[in-house]
């Protein structure tokens, strides 16, 4: 029992760093371009058109630097999610196999949002820069991402985020219950199998609506939104079951209440 025990530290490590990582990511992506910080873009004056961006070596130097950083967590993110660096990383972590997977991905994003360097003097494809716009629309996109980010906290607990942190596998090891996956049903499997980001829309949505959409953003929302469709494969046999499990979850949140009320 002893050693068994001793995956539940590293199992909490691995989730605490993702968490902390996750909570980094929405400053990165929100807060930064909605509140201030950084910023994606410098004052008209010291923006240049398409054609002059291209001819600067700052500025594709700057660009270079961060798709080599979105490259590095994208390839990272899919080489760790093919069976066969799954079978590996099973073989010689065992039960810890997707808390070192969620650690690595953790890593990589943290890499991600260090070292990226915005493009001050890079063009914009939109800015809100005339009132009432300047005003209305900064609020506009606050009040939408912070319902994406709602929604995508509530989506991740729909879908088991404690499976999905590696702490599940290691508590039914520790308690000797075999493998999660394992008592899931095969409409489930299918489900997983098809769907790595059960948050799409709304990820996209935080990328894309914002104010000012500079040059270094829109390498950012431009790979993340293919590699997202690329990831996305639902069909209609996976909506009906993710409706199915809603409705199974919603129903099972109202049955106490309906208890207290009788």
């Amino acid at each position: 029992m002893a050693p068994a025990l001793l995956l539940v530290p590293a199992a909490l490590a691995s989730f605490i760093l993702a968490f902390g990582t996750g909570v980094e990511f929405v400053r990165f992506t929100s807060l930064r371009p909605l509140l201030g910080g950084i910023p994606e873009s410098g004052g008209p004056d010291a923006r240049q058109g398409w054609l002059a961006a291209l001819q600067d070596r700052s500025v594709l130097a700057s660009l270079a630097w961060d798709l080599g950083l979105l490259l590095l967590f994208v390839g990272q993110h899919s080489l760790m999610a093919t069976e066969t660096v799954k079978a590996w990383t099973s073989r010689y972590f065992g039960v810890l196999q997707r808390s070192l997977y969620v650690a690595c991905t953790a890593l990589a994003l943290q890499l991600v949002m260090r070292y990226w360097e915005p493009v001050p003097r890079g063009p914009v494809l939109w800015e809100a820069r005339a009132e009432p716009w300047a005003t209305w629309v900064p609020l506009l996109c606050f009040v939408l991402h912070v319902i994406s980010w709602l929604l995508i906290f509530s989506i991740l607990l729909v879908f088991d985020y404690a499976e999905l942190m590696g702490l599940k596998q290691v508590y039914y090891h520790v308690l000797g219950l075999g493998e999660p996956l394992a008592l899931k049903s095969p409409r489930a499997l299918r489900l997983f199998s098809h769907l790595r980001h059960p948050v799409c829309v709304e990820l996209l949505t935080v990328l894309w609506v914002v104010p000012t959409l500079g040059t270094d953003r829109l390498l950012l929302a431009l790979l993340l939104t293919l590699y997202l469709g690329l990831a996305h494969g639902l069909d209609q046999q996976d909506l009906r079951y993710l409706r199915a499990q809603l409705q199974r979850k919603l129903h099972l949140l109202a049955r106490p209440q309906d208890g207290e009320a009788e």
